[in-house]
């Protein structure tokens, strides 16, 4: 019977969403998926001229953006899980997983692999200079085009209500867009219809990687899941907040916003 027990629960913590099922979570449709079925997704929306508005749902993404919720519920706009406290919470509230983890810090170098030709890349955000170098790297380590930056500070300023058109003329096939949250996702939301980009994605500190002015952690705590522990390691003054009231903040959140 205590074998029977054992494989039961090992059952129970193997339950995963389906592929493309969507889970609600905070208030917000968290879609179910995978990094290779969500490249074909986004890839085929492309081709048909389809605009994605992509966001990355964390922990702090559902605590910060709960003003956007009726927002975020667009059809063009795609929210996925990332990290482990998404995990957690759709254990807790529903018994099952996602059925994988996506970030943008992974999703876009997976993109930049498996596109049939280098994608045109505007860069929007992060501190004077940071662009510029997350940029290099595009073209450098990924084999990618850039035709645009911009940083999220003076440069942003002084283009203003011009910018969407900057990045319009670029031609631009992805805008990573890197202000944090619930700054980015408003921007994109506020600027969608203005855009003919088809690919926009709400990255956080990707730039920062990408421009080594932030260091990942190594593969062996990724795959353990540990990712936040290492950057709360390196940046606690920044991030202790984030992963301590802001995750009972969290949990509270998804659970008041269970039928939602």
């Amino acid at each position: 019977m205590s074998g029977e027990r054992v494989t039961s629960r090992l059952d129970m913590d193997n339950r995963r969403f389906a592929v493309g099922e969507v889970v609600r979570l905070g208030g917000f449709p968290v879609l179910s998926t995978t990094q290779e079925a969500f490249a074909r997704e986004l890839f085929a929306a492309q081709a048909r001229g389809e605009q994605r508005l992509v966001c990355f749902a964390n922990t702090n993404f559902v605590v910060q953006c709960q003003g956007l919720r009726e927002r975020l519920a667009a059809p063009s706009v795609r929210i996925v899980n990332d990290g482990i406290g998404m995990d957690l919470a759709a254990r807790w509230l529903h018994g099952r997983r996602f059925a994988g983890n996506l970030n943008g810090t992974d999703l876009i170098p997976y993109l930049c692999r498996h596109a049939g030709r280098p994608l045109r890349f505007f860069l929007l955000g992060g501190q004077p200079g940071v662009a510029q170098a997350a940029a290099r790297a595009l073209r450098e380590q990924h084999g990618q085009q850039v035709v645009g930056t911009c940083d999220g500070y003076e440069e942003r300023r002084q283009a203003g209500d011009a910018l969407p058109a900057r990045i319009n003329d670029s031609d631009a096939d992805v805008l990573l867009v890197a202000f944090g949250n619930p700054l980015q996702e408003q921007w994109m939301l506020d600027h969608a219809a203005q855009l003919r980009t088809p690919l926009v994605f709400g990255v956080g500190a990707l730039l920062d990687f990408l421009s080594g002015n932030a260091r990942r952690a190594p593969a062996w705590v990724r795959r353990y899941r540990l990712e936040w522990l290492y950057r709360l390691a390196h940046e606690p003054r920044r991030l202790l907040k984030r992963y301590s009231w802001d995750l009972l903040v969290f949990f509270r959140t998804c659970r008041a916003r269970r039928q939602d």
